[in-house]
């Protein structure tokens, strides 16, 4: 009753404020007045509302390593944990940390599915499967929004793939369109009443999102009752009368955005109706109302939750996030006493999130190598790097301490700040204090650098526009770097980097580095932006010697441990992937040291499926995704047997990518045609007959599980199962239905349900999984609504898609 009076009094106050404004206050208050905020309207009592990136971390409106960010393990790592309650966990960690920031709305989450292994941006979003996709990011939008902050649930929709996003028209027909694509986000907007949703570059059957009247204003808001605020992608918005009438509330980011005074201008030339734009300013004061930046308006929280330890969350999800794909012979977890061999590139220096706008700075990392010296007695490790995964430079890391300087045309120093490596990514208002867009006319980066190795170590830049970079005192190049083919702003910031110089460097001795890039506007990003970095490659050994000193260490120990990794150029935001490869010499340093060690063990360091040719070659295979800032101490937790590795698989691994049923993502005449219609993930394989390398829902643990009895009724399924291992354990226990004879063209089987049990060794323990009527239901386009198919199911508990343990057939 409380809450129903507080809405009542914040839509009071909405509509009173609502009132005050003249035509020209509302259209400003819908265009963004900077990279990441809207206008304060003071008149009204209305702060500036703030934006931040991003799923993993909230990064602020300055994009600094002076101001770290807690980085969680990327959202399939979160979507690996089966666990809702969890990710709401996350949410309010990530809430707290917005507040701590300024930040009033979280952009995020990325709730697209996978529908082919290929998209280079996977590591965002959660599943192949709309049922998991949709409960993890109900339970994260629900943490989030605990906290007192607002969240966009994103991308709205079938931003699936990354080539052309701008500008792709994915046609998909209205089931597909319904069934999965559009399901996330049902079912959040439904059980977490999201206050934003972002639409997407993408159009979907010919319209852009963003000016997508059917699917936003009778759909989303519509039939599911939204009541949020859309907000555009960035630089989404393109059209001033359509984006209005589309019920697109906020065009992002500004200054120069299609509302303002041109949406001001439309309205007096009578070409848009006043009222759209009182319903779009009704949305923006609904959000500020419940975030609490309206004055006089309650906010919807007034009591936060409790504080959370981020380092002890983000080991948490790390660990209950790593899928153990394959352990013959008991050879995890470790035992006392032994001696293990790390190897590869990866294990040392960790990739613990993704590229591109989701990026974050902690202000600690731990790598496998930290994580497992920590765990480990004094003497049971080695390290021998083995394989590089990037034979690229790559921006100034390891040995680098770094500052960038900001300087106007006539060279006055208008600012400076410290860099955490080598990559400049300043976009909107990420200046250093004191540095504007307008006045910045260069930028150096200046440091030092001291060398881990003796040899000959390469420089280099990636970006646009003017260069000179120094080593040790001594201009190594001057020049231009022009524009290649590239046609997203983000594949040119993350594409190839360029060899300038190569200087010889003795280990441990420092030296001074410096890299002046001077602005020209030939080569301005299509935003107020500044990216570049100056890059650096140690010096190369021989990758068969690298390889031949990895294969005598894991010779000489128990266990070998080997992380294999991708990097930046294989997954990342603006670009899909071309293969499932590991890059570089990393499968043949698997295969050599498998030989050498039986008990090998690889850690995967990736942030969507990779092949793993020499699979059935080693005794272990431990998935840890893009595993967070404390992704090594979660490592050395689950292979020392501290903690249990609680993943499981919420995307299809296949053998190769050839096996793969869906992999288009490159359109042909500007339309990607989405053919497969439901049959996506395992759906797909399940029609194709094809045995993937590890199923949906895949996952080991420490502990033996029987499954001793199933009860399906209308609406509920109970489930007892106990643990028959030693240990305590936690089994996610996952429900299918089954059509016994189909009337419709449905998958041979999807998933309906799930939930998790804890017990002790030689406990048994009851669980009652609600089973969903839309589990039961396909999406009729003759009736244009959902239509419930009845007839006998069989309602399958398994622990995972095709490891079935109880079946009980149920008549609907």
């Amino acid at each position: 009753m409380a809450e129903t009076s507080a809405e009542t009094v914040r839509n009071t106050v909405v509509e009173a404020a609502l009132g005050k404004l003249d035509l020209d206050a509302k259209t400003r208050l819908l265009a963004g007045q900077d990279m990441w905020s809207l206008p304060a309207l003071p008149e009204i009592g209305l702060q500036s509302l703030v934006m931040s990136d991003g799923p993993i971390g909230v990064r602020g409106v300055r994009w600094t390593a002076d101001d770290p960010s807690v980085a969680l393990p990327s959202p399939t790592a979160l979507a690996a944990t089966w666990d809702p309650a969890l990710a709401r966990r996350a949410g309010r960690l990530l809430a707290q940390e917005a507040r701590r920031k300024g930040v009033h709305v979280l952009l995020a989450p990325t709730v697209n599915l996978h529908r082919t292994p290929l998209g280079g941006r996977h590591f965002e979003a959660y599943s192949e499967d709309p049922y998991l996709t949709g409960a993890i990011g109900t339970g994260y939008v629900q943490g989030v929004q605990d906290g007192g902050v607002g969240t966009t649930v994103k991308h709205f929709v079938a931003n699936d793939a990354e080539t052309d996003r701008f500008t792709v028209d994915n046609r998909i027909a209205p089931r597909p369109l319904r069934e999965l694509y559009l399901a996330p986000f049902e079912a959040i907007v439904e059980n977490a009443r999201p206050w934003g949703v972002m639409t997407a570059y993408n159009e979907v059957n010919g319209v852009t999102m963003t000016e997508h009247h059917e699917l936003v204003n009778e759909v989303l808001r519509g039939e599911w009752g939204f009541d949020g605020c859309n907000v555009s992608d960035w630089m989404a918005a393109r059209s001033t009368t359509g984006d209005i009438r589309g019920g697109l509330d906020v065009a992002m980011p500004g200054p120069g955005t299609v509302y303002g005074p041109a949406l001001a201008a439309a309205v007096r030339a009578g070409e848009v109706e006043e009222s759209l734009v009182d319903t779009a300013v009704r949305n923006v004061l609904r959000l500020a109302a419940r975030v609490g930046a309206l004055e006089g308006a309650p906010p919807v929280v007034t009591e936060h939750p409790a504080a959370l330890d981020g380092d002890a969350l983000a080991r948490e999800i790390a660990r209950r996030g790593f899928v153990l794909v394959r352990n013959e012979n008991g050879a995890l977890p470790l035992a006392a006493g032994t001696t293990v061999a790390l190897s590869g590139a990866a294990a040392r220096d960790a990739r613990v999130l993704g590229g591109g706008s989701a990026q974050v700075f902690p202000d600690h990392v731990v790598s496998p190598l930290d994580g497992l010296t920590a765990a480990l007695p004094e003497g049971a490790l080695t390290f021998t790097v083995g394989a590089d995964p990037s034979e690229e430079l790559a921006p100034a890391d390891q040995g680098f301490t770094l500052r960038a300087r900001c300087r106007d045309a006539e060279g006055r120093l208008l600012g400076e700040g410290s860099l955490p490596n080598g990559q400049v990514q300043w976009i909107g208002d990420d200046l250093p204090e004191g540095v504007t867009h307008r006045d910045l006319a260069s930028i150096e980066v200046v440091g030092t650098f001291t060398p881990r190795e003796s040899g000959e170590h390469a420089f280099g830049t990636r970006g646009l526009g003017a260069f000179t970079l120094a080593v040790a005192g001594t201009t190594v190049f001057d020049g231009v770097q022009a524009m290649g083919p590239e046609t997203d702003p983000f594949e040119a910031f993350f594409g190839s980097p360029v060899e300038r110089a190569k200087v010889t460097l003795t280990a441990c001795e420092t030296v001074e580095v410096s890299l002046l890039h001077t602005l020209d506007k030939e080569f301005a990003a299509p935003l107020p932006a500044v990216m570049f970095s100056f890059v650096h490659l140690g010096p190369r050994r021989d990758p068969d010697e690298l390889i031949a000193e990895a294969v005598e260490a894991a010779r000489a120990a128990d266990t070998a441990v080997v992380v294999v990794a991708t990097t930046e150029r294989v997954e990342s935001e603006g670009f899909d992937r071309k293969d499932l490869a590991l890059p570089g010499r990393q499968d043949d340093l698997v295969r050599a040291v498998a030989a050498a060690n039986p008990n090998t063990v690889v850690v995967v360091n990736a942030g969507s499926p990779v092949e793993l040719p020499w699979r059935e070659d080693v005794a272990a295979i431990l998935l840890s995704w893009f595993p967070g800032q404390e992704g090594g101490a979660a490592l050395a937790d689950v292979l020392t047997g501290a903690e249990e590795p609680g993943g499981r698989l919420p995307t299809t691994w296949p053998v190769a990518l050839a096996d793969v049923p869906v992999t288009e993502v490159t359109p042909t005449g500007g339309e990607l045609h989405y053919t497969e219609g439901v049959f996506i993930g395992y759906r797909a394989w399940d029609r194709a007959g094809a045995v993937p390398a590890y199923p949906f829902g895949h996952g080991l643990g420490y502990t033996t599980w029987s499954y001793d009895s199933l009860v399906a009724a209308p609406g509920t399924v109970t489930a007892r199962i106990t643990n028959t291992g030693d240990r305590p354990g936690r089994e996610t226990v996952q429900i299918y239905l089954a059509p016994v004879d189909d009337t419709v063209e449905r998958p041979a089987r999807w998933l309906a349900a799930f939930a998790h049990v804890e017990a002790a060794p030689g406990e048994t323990v009851e669980t009652e999984i609600a089973l969903p009527r839309r589990a039961f239901e396909i999406w009729d386009d003759e009736k244009n609504d959902w239509t419930l198919v009845t007839g006998a199911y069989e309602v399958v508990a398994a622990h995972s898609l095709t490891d079935a343990r109880l079946t009980a057939t149920l008549e609907i």
